[in-house]
């Protein structure tokens, strides 16, 4: 694929595609090991397993895990909505952790999907929940849509 092949998929396209790759490009969701599961328009799913290394200062999972795993389940969801050309970045971002995740192993799977996608503004939600399906966290977010003119 060329560099810009981005720009020439819609976002739901894209995001497939980086599914597909073979060896994906480096990226906060390589480094903390995401796995794609769902991608619909509006909706996406990833998840990831805690390690210790993921380990706050009491040693459970950093605050910071789920933050970002929100970040990019919302932000992905409003970028599946978009056509090809079109990006957006994050303008706000609100989490609300619940309980504590041990690092050892545990799966954490993060929901986000689209509330509503205007013009130059979206907003979305998103859960993380463990393997036993309690809610660790949920959050939302505006996303400012830069659309070519």
């Amino acid at each position: 694929m060329s560099t810009t092949w981005a720009n020439e998929l819609s976002g739901l396209d894209a995001l497939r595609a980086m599914r597909s790759l073979p060896e994906p490009p480096p990226s906060i969701g390589v480094l903390l090991g995401f796995q794609i599961d769902e991608l619909e328009f509006g909706r996406v799913v990833f998840s990831l397993s805690t390690r210790p290394d993921f380990a706050n200062p009491l040693g459970t999972v950093h605050g910071g895990i789920c933050a970002t795993l929100l970040d990019s389940v919302m932000a992905c969801a409003v970028h599946s909505t978009l056509e090809p050309g079109a990006g957006y970045g994050t303008l706000e971002l609100k989490v609300n952790y619940i309980r504590s995740v041990s690092t050892e192993g545990r799966r954490l799977i993060g929901t986000g999907s689209t509330i509503h996608v205007g013009r130059t503004t979206a907003t979305a939600e998103g859960r993380v929940v463990d393997d036993a399906g309690k809610l660790v966290a949920h959050g939302s977010t505006t996303c400012v849509i830069h659309r070519a003119s």
